[in-house]
């Protein structure tokens, strides 16, 4: 497995992330009941053959199915506290609507339905952030504040948020200097956060403030395959190794997370980070001239 450092925290973490909406969310993708007992020991035997290769990093969310994410994970990580050399890496999330008096009660909440006793990193879970979402979350004795707090007192090791959008509030969050992490919507049909052949995006500016970068929808949630089959009906290919290998090429990404529901797509994924031949020059591939 291959393993990076995740920005300024000193976690070793697996690039590749088990990212956990799939399992808590009925029909997420395709159709899928959370609730079948055989389709929920597919999920906690896909957590362990994870860890069995190597993968330190879980990511999951209250919100990924009224906590059925969560439990998933805490019945699979149950106990488990290193992933051969390196830490069990978990990642929750908490709504930023979350008024700051009830931060407590939501981590305590996702703590026991981990089944640990710490949570390595704790995100607000955002799309998108207006100005006023910004100001109320960073205000003294907001949210932010509380979160700090919490990680000052040891009940979780960073703080992170996670944003599907690139606008003025991302970057007032990430040059806020609250945050370890920050999780952000990045695939080949999504670029915005870094485009190697322009010097700004929401990742540049991370990187230079330490946080570590984690990637959602590293393989556009269905949607780039959903397109290729609609343009061509017959198409066979299986386009997904390549989107998870673009998001790897990017050298500022320290995890990409994907959803995984069995442990054959576990096998397959982890074999795909492993081979790095699939791997290509970003700042090549967005040359617009022929050298």
């Amino acid at each position: 497995m291959e393993y990076t450092t995740l920005g300024g925290t000193g976690a070793t973490v697996s690039r590749l992330g088990f990212g956990g909406a799939t399992l808590g969310l009925a029909n997420y993708v395709e159709e899928f009941d959370p609730a079948d007992a055989a389709t929920h020991a597919r999920s906690v035997s896909a957590i362990e053959t994870a860890l069995d290769a190597g993968v330190n990093y879980f990511d999951t969310a209250p919100g990924y199915g009224a906590g059925i994410s969560e439990r998933v994970f805490g019945e699979a990580l149950q106990g488990v506290t290193t992933v051969g050399d390196h830490r069990l890496f978990v990642a929750t999330k908490v709504s930023p609507q979350t008024a700051p008096d009830d931060l407590r009660v939501s981590l305590e909440s996702s703590l026991e339905r981990l089944r640990r006793d710490r949570i390595e990193l704790l995100q607000l879970h955002g799309s998108s952030y207006s100005t006023e979402d910004v100001d109320r979350l960073l205000r003294p004795g907001g949210l932010v504040e509380q979160l700090v707090a919490a990680r000052d007192e040891g009940l979780i090791g960073a703080v992170g948020f996670t944003s599907e959008d690139t606008n003025d509030g991302v970057y007032r969050l990430i040059r806020s200097g609250a945050f370890d992490a920050v999780q952000l919507c990045y695939n080949l049909i999504y670029q915005h956060p870094y485009d190697p052949s322009r010097p700004y995006g929401s990742m540049i500016v991370a990187e230079d403030r330490g946080l570590g970068i984690i990637t959602m929808r590293t393989s556009t949630s269905g949607i780039f395959q959903r397109w290729v089959q609609a343009v061509n009906p017959n198409n066979t290919f299986d386009y997904t190794p390549a989107l998870i290998q673009f998001v790897l090429s990017n050298p500022l990404v320290d995890v990409a997370l994907v959803g995984m529901r069995t442990p054959d797509e576990v096998r397959a994924n982890v074999a795909l980070v492993n081979d790095r031949s699939g791997r290509i020059d970003l700042g090549r591939m967005h040359e617009r001239y022929v050298r």
